[in-house]
């Protein structure tokens, strides 16, 4: 049986906001709820249905692949089936459900009988600046990051001990606590253990009870060439710790560049800019620069003006998303004499009585000489 279109399964347009997306998953949820359609497969199967549906127009990465490509955008790729982290809003609607319905698990229940659903640890920001050298080149370098982890003494329970963990009795240790509406029962997070199923009644006393603790670890990081401001590298698994045994976060490092003295960037190109006097200009002449690639002898063909662009291949930036690399670009800037002796003077002057041939290349050498 071929899958039905996501926005026909919860009567959407394709234009829909995640509050209109959420506010029909809960219509067709408690429309199909197995609570209100005992024994009904049919209603089991629209309640699946829809909870897939969402799982998929919840997540914007999810939704953009689904409307490019369908379901053949999911397959394969990590994005089919659904989170049930996407859920935690609707918790009255499911209770227990997940495990009975989807396959998960409710949670590993201890000695005590309690639940102790794993979380994932959260997501952490790192804020990295560079040099321009270390962006174009790429680099290795080390950051100190901290977060919270698992806590060692207590093995992230929280508790003193195993015998210290007991069965929330103001839920059975289900987590939960379920209500007669009608219908149907709706099941609400137990306020006594906040959805743990189980109670400390010794907390520990490196974690206080938290099951984590914050430590700062030493990262190595490889930064790619080619990176620039705005760039966001992610470290999987490097983030927050999670709870109960959970997976921890990931880590994003967001990439800033300091501006050079010499050199700025142009998408893939560096620019730079380099004094050069009347003579070097109008004979012509090489000179030397230190480039970020190493020395570049740079040759300055004779008549050039202030403001021409000499061009050097492939001395620029690697392309970080593809192939190739940019260019050196130098611009040309003619410095004018402050200073002059009175032969240089009497030598400028004819020029201005000749225009801009009126003076050879020997008077243009006892220029540079003279000035």
């Amino acid at each position: 049986m071929s899958k039905r279109d996501y926005y026909e399964v919860l009567v959407v347009t394709r234009e829909a906001t995640l509050e209109q997306i959420k506010s029909a998953y809960r219509k067709a949820a408690l429309q199909h709820h197995p609570d209100r359609n005992a024994g009904d497969k049919e209603a089991e199967f629209r309640f699946k249905e829809a909870a897939e549906a969402y799982s998929v127009l919840s997540d914007p990465d999810k939704r953009s692949r689904y409307d490019r490509f369908g379901h053949e955008g999911l397959s394969g790729s990590g994005a089919s089936g659904f989170d049930p982290n996407a859920f935690t809003e609707f918790e009255d609607l499911f209770g227990g459900l997940f495990g009975e319905l989807f396959g998960f698990p409710g949670g590993a229940r201890g000695r005590s009988g309690g639940r102790t659903a794993a979380r994932r640890g959260s997501d952490l920001r790192y804020d990295l600046e560079i040099d321009l050298e270390e962006s174009v080149l790429g680099a290795d370098t080390q950051i100190r990051v901290p977060r919270t982890e698992s806590c060692q003494g207590c093995g992230g329970t929280g508790a003193a001990s195993a015998e210290e963990i007991q069965g929330c009795p103001g839920c059975g240790g289900t987590g939960q606590q379920r209500f007669s509406q009608g219908f149907f029962t709706i099941a609400r997070t137990c306020g006594q253990c906040q959805g743990h199923g189980r109670v400390i009644r010794k907390p520990c006393t490196g974690c206080r009870g938290t099951g984590q603790v914050e430590k700062e670890r030493t990262l190595k990081v490889k930064i790619p060439a080619g990176v620039e401001s705005g760039s966001r590298l992610r470290v999987s698994g490097e983030g927050d710790g999670g709870a109960n045994s959970g997976p921890a976060g990931d880590l994003y490092i967001f990439i800033s560049v300091k501006e050079h003295a010499i050199f700025r960037r142009d998408g893939i190109d560096l620019v730079c800019s380099v004094p050069v006097t009347i003579t070097q200009a109008a004979l012509g002449s090489e000179i030397r620069l230190a480039g970020i690639h190493g020395a570049e002898r740079i040759k300055i063909p004779a008549g050039t003006q202030s403001g021409d662009i000499l061009r050097v291949r492939g001395k620029g930036v690697p392309n970080l998303h593809g192939f190739g690399r940019g260019d050196l670009l130098v611009e040309i800037l003619v410095r004018t004499p402050t200073r002059l002796s009175r032969e240089g003077k009497k030598l400028l002057e004819k020029l201005a009585e000749c225009g801009d041939d009126g003076l050879t290349a020997e008077d243009l050498k006892a220029l540079e000489r003279m000035k």
